[in-house]
């Protein structure tokens, strides 16, 4: 009923289909080769050749054993991959040379990626003038592929930085499983990024919380990054949001928070003192950072929670989320605007005040009707 990576791997691919029952949103986070999506309700109407093999993977081999039990009750020849994505995934690590790889990593950022990633990163430091001289940063890694990037970007400007700061890459376990710890690990270790690692009990504080419990999560991680990076001396943290989530994060504010406001390129804490978060990445296309992981056949992971880190992550719910009906609506809008990306970043440094109802600042809302009939509060058509 399971086939081992092993298996997979010693088979014909002609002599098998190989299907992912995992989301889309999974799927653009990193898939096997050669594997079609499928939706939990497509595979229950699947009506594919019955002289092929069908293994279907999910993300940890659980909701795909059922489903494989499903299709052999319809007498196709179906199997569940044991382990699923994260144990094909672990496989391949394997097989890299880590010396190579991070050599093929640094390489493809300076040439390949320079104009799309690497100027981008740059850019973003000069402009909003994130990295300063005797800065001590704590470059906070998720795991995933945003903040692994940024790991490298770090290490590739400190080996070209033309006054003194020092970088420290901070790994928080807030719970993962030990499948996806080893996952950050053996990706630090391949790519050569020395990284301290510090456990928390998060994501079990919050696992039974029933309201908004992923806010809780984000909001207790920043809190022990700031904690932890402050015991290592740094006076900033890095985190590895890019230009996608920026422009996604306007409209989510818009469209769901009656609210018109950004993503910062930095901030002060105000519960730290002394301390700063800034984002390096502010100005990198996430189509870039996938385009760079994969022409490195890199594989990271997604989020690793409690929420996701089961097969439950299969059942396409996450399609359903805030963030990717947003992707998806400025998908569309690309269709008939190929600029609106732009626009939707731009619009943030051109806010008329002369030409809102109100605005907030510090707190205090300031009504167009507060100045509106002294001399100069008026607005003329």
């Amino acid at each position: 009923m399971e086939i081992t990576v092993q298996e997979l791997a010693a088979l014909d691919p002609k002599g098998y289909v190989l299907l992912d029952m995992r989301g889309s949103e999974a799927r653009e986070y990193g898939s096997i080769p050669g594997s079609v999506g499928v939706s939990p309700e497509e595979l229950s109407r699947y009506n594919g050749d019955r002289g092929k093999r069908v293994i279907i993977y999910c993300a940890r081999g659980q909701v795909s054993l059922d489903a494989a039990i499903a299709l052999r009750e319809r007498s196709y020849d179906a199997y569940s991959l044991s382990g699923g994505y994260l144990a094909w995934l672990q496989d391949e690590m394997e097989k890299q040379e880590a010396a190579a790889l991070c050599r093929q990593v640094e390489e493809s950022i300076r040439k390949r990626f320079h104009s799309k990633i690497w100027c981008c990163f740059t850019r973003a430091i000069r402009e909003y003038e994130l990295v300063k001289e005797g800065d001590r940063i704590a470059v906070c890694i998720s795991g995933g592929k945003d903040s692994m990037l940024m790991a490298k970007l770090f290490q590739e400007l400190k080996l070209h930085n033309k006054f003194p700061f020092e970088v420290e890459f901070l790994v928080m376990d807030p719970g993962y499983s030990p499948e996806n710890r080893r996952v950050i690990e053996e990706n630090a270790r391949k790519l050569n990024i020395p990284i301290h690692i510090f456990e928390s009990n998060i994501f079990e504080s919050v696992y039974h919380v029933e309201k908004s419990p992923c806010y809780l999560c984000a909001r207790m991680r920043r809190g022990y990054l700031y904690r932890y990076a402050q015991e290592l001396g740094c006076n900033k943290i890095a985190l590895g949001h890019h230009y996608d989530d920026v422009i996604e994060t306007i409209l989510m504010g818009m469209l769901w928070g009656a609210q018109v406001q950004t993503m910062m390129p930095k901030l002060h804490s105000t519960n730290f003192e002394g301390m700063e978060l800034i984002r390096p990445l502010y100005y990198v296309r996430e189509d870039a950072i996938k385009a760079w992981r994969d022409c490195n056949g890199l594989h990271f992971i997604q989020c690793a929670c409690k929420f996701t880190d089961t097969c439950t992550t299969c059942t396409n719910n996450e399609t359903k989320s805030k963030r990717m009906e947003v992707k998806n609506l400025i998908r569309e809008m690309k269709k008939t605007n190929p600029g609106v990306e732009a626009h939707i970043f731009r619009s943030m440094e051109n806010v008329s005040l002369d030409a809102v109802i109100a605005y907030k600042t510090k707190g205090r809302k300031i009504h167009f009707l507060d100045n509106y009939d002294n001399p100069d509060g008026g607005i003329e058509e």
